[in-house]
């Protein structure tokens, strides 16, 4: 386990790096650049732009650079810690994505947290009571979780709110605790504001997982060694929760690499619908604006959390299913 672990982290220096390639290209695909956008929105509102400014300041970020000069100084400062400086906002990109990122992963891993905790039960007594009105009740559940798109359950749930209650969701603090520092009443007023974009990201994810847990243990309960365990007198809840739910939970845990940047890169509508500051809207203005040091920041840091959730997942399935072993002949 241990050289598998060693190999896996020398990997995702390697593919970090290809992918800091890949993001930094992808981001300078559009024709021009931030000076580009920047004198295009000038010129649309009627204002004139200095020639002689717009120079000075390509010189000053590079931009009239060839590619891979721009990226080797990005990179270089990346690995020092430095990962730019935003044109758009004029201040450095750790300061501009700390905050934005830290909260991303507050809400995420919370809905991640509830999606795991209501679709493992469920998708259990789905499975061992299928056809069951309760199996029934939890397939539409999932159907209608599935069809409805986040962005819209957060306008349904916007509106009732409103309707029924007279209050707005919107946020995720107060306006007495936006730059606070983090204490039990800030922790208390976050998670009050937090389990609207909470509730919303995690129905979706909610649904699948107890559809792919569900068919999963459907297959496992029909094989020979469920029937040995129950012939040989052990519990039903031991017989079903040692042996097929171990079994079972292999491809949910295997999808641990992508659920946290999948949910980041998902909630960016809902987050700009229930104006939450988090780095998903930020990621969509600096791939609109080509603020390519902040855009190449955050994409690097969803790969950075990508293959570390790749790496969990990997040691996870290793410790749940013995018929995995990793290194054995």
């Amino acid at each position: 386990m241990l050289a598998f672990i060693i190999r896996r982290t020398i990997a995702m220096v390697l593919t970090l790096f290809a992918v800091s390639i890949v993001a930094f290209a992808i981001i300078q695909l559009p024709p021009g650049d931030f000076l580009t956008s920047y004198i295009a929105n000038l010129s649309a509102t009627g204002d004139q732009v200095d020639p002689r400014v717009i120079e000075n300041l390509r010189n000053q970020y590079g931009l009239g650079e060839p590619f891979y000069v721009q990226y080797a100084k990005w990179i270089s400062g990346v690995v020092q810690g430095n990962f730019g400086h935003s044109f758009e906002w004029k201040r450095p990109v750790w300061e501009l994505i700390w905050g934005r990122l830290g909260n991303s992963l507050l809400v995420e891993g919370l809905a991640v947290i509830v999606m795991w905790l209501v679709a493992l039960p469920i998708g259990i007594y789905a499975a061992v009571r299928k056809y069951s009105l309760g199996d029934y009740l939890a397939t539409i559940a999932g159907f209608i979780g599935l069809a409805v798109p986040n962005f819209f359950f957060a306008l349904i749930l916007m509106y009732l709110a409103y309707i029924w209650f007279g209050t707005t969701l919107g946020g995720l603090f107060s306006p007495e605790f936006e730059n606070a520092r983090w204490s039990l009443p800030r922790i208390w007023d976050f998670l009050t504001h937090a389990w609207a974009p909470v509730l919303v990201l995690a129905t979706s994810g909610t649904a699948e997982l107890i559809r792919i847990l569900r068919a999963n243990l459907l297959d496992e309960l029909k094989k020979p060694y469920v029937v040995t365990a129950r012939a040989k007198g052990l519990p039903e809840w031991k017989v079903i929760l040692k042996y097929p739910v171990r079994l079972a939970l292999n491809p949910l845990v295997s999808t641990i690499g992508w659920l946290l940047p999948a949910l980041v890169s998902g909630s960016v509508i809902v987050s700009v619908v229930l104006n939450l500051p988090t780095a998903g809207p930020m990621l969509l203005r600096s791939l609109t604006t080509q603020d390519m040091y902040l855009a190449g920041a955050i994409i690097l840091l969803l790969s950075v959390l990508t293959v570390i959730g790749t790496l969990i997942s990997d040691i996870l399935l290793a410790l749940i299913d013995p018929r995995i072993r990793y290194g054995a002949k």
